[in-house]
């Protein structure tokens, strides 16, 4: 088989059948857009670490903010939501900025409706891919925390990485792959993106496997390994180069033979 081929072989076998283990089979429990979205951001954030890490936080502040997770962030302003939320860490994300992440929140949400919205301020049809619109959203949210607080911990700074500093912003672009992209994994409703503008969500699966597949042959798993990575893949799908990464991943993630 060529390597297209076995691209298009893996991206049809993983389907929703494969969604565990997966931050995204948290999304997938929420029938409504807005609490699908706030799901995401936050099950985007809390993507890094082991899998059974990630699944035991998520499923902590699920449990949480409860079966309505846009209702509970946008009026999150109240003692006993702090209350509930006391204990719950994530590697080096504190109880306390997971407190401070749901009052700006909360803030955003009741001055724009939807992360959407906030996101697409900052986003340029005309530019070659979302990098700019990672950047314009994540240096909103930074200001927004200083505003609030006056200073932002190590792990609100993680929350928020800026392509320009050499991220991969594997965590941000794994949310956008959720909401732009659309098949039966993702969700596809912010339709004023592009597909084609996506960037792939580089871990140490993703960079292992596509060195192996010569689709890198950059060392660090950085933003321009990102981009080098998703303009291979444009060679096999221009319009939708990122739908083969949750194949890849979960090749790694499983430890099988691509």
């Amino acid at each position: 088989m060529t390597l297209k081929q076995k691209l298009e072989y893996h991206y049809k076998a993983f389907d929703r059948t494969k969604l565990v283990p997966d931050p995204l089979q948290f999304l997938h429990r929420f029938k409504e857009e807005r609490d699908i979205e706030i799901i995401g951001l936050i099950a985007s954030i809390f993507a890094y670490g082991n899998v059974k890490q990630i699944e035991n936080s998520l499923e902590k502040v699920i449990n949480v903010m409860g079966k309505k997770p846009y209702s509970f962030i946008k009026n999150y302003n109240d003692q006993y939501s702090n209350r509930k939320i006391s204990g719950i860490r994530h590697r080096f994300y504190t109880e306390d900025d997971l407190k401070k992440l749901f009052f700006v929140l909360s803030k955003e949400l009741n001055k724009h409706g939807s992360i959407r919205q906030i996101f697409l301020q900052g986003y340029n049809i005309s530019d070659n891919n979302v990098k700019n619109g990672i950047s314009k959203f994540s240096n909103y949210f930074i200001n927004s925390f200083i505003e609030t607080f006056g200073t932002i911990s190590n792990g609100i700074k993680f929350m928020f990485p800026m392509p320009e500093k050499g991220s991969a912003c594997k965590r941000m672009n794994l949310f956008l792959r959720w909401m732009v992209r659309k098949d039966e994994l993702d969700f596809g409703w912010w339709n004023e993106i592009s597909a084609s503008k996506l960037v792939i969500p580089v871990d140490t699966h993703i960079a292992r496997i596509c060195r192996y597949l010569k689709l890198t042959r950059r060392k660090n798993s950085d933003w321009k390994m990102a981009e080098e990575i998703t303009n291979n893949l444009k060679k096999f799908d221009p319009d939708d180069p990122v739908k083969y990464d949750f194949a890849i991943c979960h090749i790694g993630i499983r430890k099988l033979k691509f």
